[in-house]
């Protein structure tokens, strides 16, 4: 894949135990060829413009991105074969914001997804990343669920402790990841859906339209939840040094 595309997705948050919350909304992300200059005239990359996606936003500390370098030198300080190709799922800057509250570079052995490294950021500025695959390194099918101990924190609603068990269903058709993150006192599942099509102008303007604050909403959208949360009760737990390591499982 050289050409980018649209996914118009949708996003699911559902928490349960002592305090339930559930939310559900449309989002934008675009998958590209990080090594590829490649798009329609209304996106750009590492230059402004209506749309874009920045090296620096993505593959290391935030604002200290090194793209997809980042995520080759990240594979092989683990051991990791190096892929085919590597694809990188993220929600582009809109007029120069943006805010990615997980981004995904996906590593392809032939047509199988090899490895994923899940980019998380919170509100607060820190970034952790988590390194997914099978332990035998086959390719993951939809029906694989692969691991990681939660060591970031991300919410003040959650705790830094549990396992996320991580799930992905990438065709050439369409994108489906799914999230459940479980620990002692309760469990949240998060997911990502949505039809890959190729990213037009008309798609570009359309999302815009329908969506005109891009990441802007995203942000005011995690702090009305957070509102929510609050007023029904929820325990606010105090914002912890992010872990001394970039990238764990």
């Amino acid at each position: 894949m050289s050409l980018p595309q649209h996914i118009s997705g949708t996003t699911y948050h559902g928490r349960r135990g002592a305090v339930s919350n559930g939310f559900r909304y449309g989002v934008d992300y675009l998958l590209i060829d990080p090594e590829s200059t490649a798009g329609p005239a209304l996106f750009s990359r590492n230059r402004g413009n209506l749309t874009s996606l920045w090296d620096v936003d993505h593959g290391g500390a935030p604002k200290q991105g090194r793209g997809v370098v980042w995520c080759r030198e990240v594979l092989a300080e683990h051991g990791l074969p190096q892929p085919d190709r590597i694809e990188l799922l993220a929600q582009p800057r809109v007029l120069g914001h943006v805010f990615n509250p997980v981004s995904f570079w996906l590593c392809w052995s032939g047509d199988g997804l090899q490895v994923v490294v899940a980019e998380v950021s919170n509100t607060y500025g820190d970034r952790h990343s988590y390194l997914c695959h099978r332990d035998d390194l086959a390719p993951m099918r939809a029906d694989d669920t692969v691991t990681a101990r939660k060591v970031f924190y991300v919410s003040p609603f959650q705790p830094v402790e549990g396992q996320y068990a991580f799930r992905f269903d990438i065709t050439a058709a369409h994108i489906g990841i799914w999230i459940d993150y479980t620990h002692a006192k309760g469990s949240l599942i998060a997911t990502l859906t949505g039809k890959r099509k190729p990213l037009t102008n008309r798609a570009i303007l359309g999302a815009c339209l329908r969506r005109p604050f891009g990441s802007r909403r995203v942000l005011g959208l995690i702090h009305w939840q957070a509102l929510r949360l609050w007023l029904k009760g929820a325990g606010f737990l105090r914002h912890p040094k992010p872990p001394a390591d970039e990238v764990s499982r």
